[in-house]
């Protein structure tokens, strides 16, 4: 799955997911501190899966109905250690990646919840 992942996500995460095969890039790595617009630029741009941890990014879809092409993830872990966080975004990226696809989506213990920008 190609992801681009916002530089709030933690790196344990982006390091996993690359080990598991993922294509990432990692905003911290390439542009830190861009605005939220650019981001789902470049993630439009990539053709890419946002991955974040920024609730900011799920006002934009919904308010200003900007929906990353290929989905936006959000990760909703807060209290977990990021080796855990990492586990759990990589288990379930890899296991159901066709659900993520055009949807935003909400990773949080035990959960995972899919919405598309329209409801």
């Amino acid at each position: 799955m190609n992801i681009l992942a916002d530089e709030g996500v933690d790196r344990q995460i982006v390091d996993l997911l690359r080990r598991s095969g993922h294509s990432v890039i990692y905003i911290a790595e390439i542009e830190p501190s861009i605005e939220d617009n650019l981001v789902f630029d470049r993630a439009n741009d990539a053709a890419a899966i946002l991955l974040t941890a920024d609730k900011d990014f799920g006002e934009i879809v919904f308010r200003d109905n900007r929906l990353v092409s290929d989905g936006v993830i959000l990760i909703r872990l807060s209290g977990l250690s990021p080796d855990m966080k990492a586990t759990i975004v990589t288990d379930a990226v890899s296991k159901g990646q066709d659900e993520f696809m055009n949807r935003f989506s909400v990773i949080s213990p035990g959960k995972i919840r899919h919405r598309s920008n329209d409801a």
